[in-house]
Order: C-alpha cells, then sequence, then structure tokens
C-alpha cells in the first residue's frame, strides 16, 4: 500500500443555494495505485459530506466539489505532508504612518 494525500474540495451551500465559500480538506489515504488513491478520496470526500441546522435555523450543506490534487507521500519521521509557496502583495504607500 502506498499513501497518498488528496486534497478535497467542498461546496458550502445555505438553504439549497451555493455561497461564496468552500471548505478545503487535506485527507490521508492508503491505495494499491494512483487510480485507487482517487477513488478512496472520491469515497472519502463523499462520506464526509453533512446536513445540518445552524443556528439561526437555516439548512447548511457541504458538498464535494472535487479532488484537487493526489499526492504520494512517504509516511516516515520528518515526512513532508505539505507545502505551500505564497507570494506577498506588496503595498505601493502606506494609508498611515506612525
Amino acid at each position: 500500500m502506498t499513501s497518498y494525500t488528496a486534497q478535497i474540495i467542498y461546496r458550502i451551500e445555505c438553504e439549497g443555494l451555493p455561497t461564496d465559500q468552500y471548505e478545503e480538506q487535506w485527507r490521508l489515504v492508503y491505495a494499491a495505485n494512483e487510480r485507487e488513491a482517487l477513488l478512496e478520496a472520491r469515497i472519502t470526500g463523499k462520506n464526509e459530506e453533512a446536513t445540518f441546522i445552524d443556528r439561526l435555523g437555516r439548512t447548511i450543506c457541504w458538498r464535494m466539489l472535487a479532488i484537487k490534487d493526489l499526492q504520494p507521500i512517504e509516511l516516515k519521521n520528518g515526512g513532508l505532508l505539505f507545502s505551500m509557496v505564497r507570494e506577498a502583495e506588496l503595498v505601493a504607500a502606506p494609508v498611515w504612518t506612525v
């Protein structure tokens, strides 16, 4: 078995209407190959869909939208699970100064 990280994206719906909110989850799956890992990630993603009533009485749904990424990983001490490079947006001039 090989270990894989699966990036699962959920669309958040309120009262049956899509919102501008999405949830990103990183899940661990074990499979013999990448094709089986994708299937396992899809099953996991569908099993984790949820519907609940929020504190305002609205029906909220988490619906799996996609498996965005699937990567094999090596589970060992110090093994890399996730890495992201972000680029800073420079501010042309400060809005205020001290």
